[in-house]
């Protein structure tokens, strides 16, 4: 069997085992692991660089073409 270079399903684990951690660092602040996931995400400047990108492709007639040249 050929080895593998890259296993999704354990870099899976691994984002869900460090965001888990970081939850039960800061679980005091929040009032759910989704209110946690939502302000977590609202204040990654990656990810709100991605919806930006996303907001842009859906007024953008180009669409697609937006998020593959970007």
């Amino acid at each position: 069997m050929k080895q593998k270079a890259f296993d999704c399903v354990e870099m899976k684990r691994q984002a869900q085992a460090r965001l888990m951690a970081a939850y039960n660092a800061r679980e005091s602040e929040f009032s759910s692991y989704a209110e946690f996931i939502r302000e977590t995400a609202a204040t990654d400047p990656k990810i709100r660089a991605f919806r930006e990108r996303i907001a842009a492709a859906q007024r953008d007639p180009a669409g697609d073409k937006a998020l593959i040249d970007g």
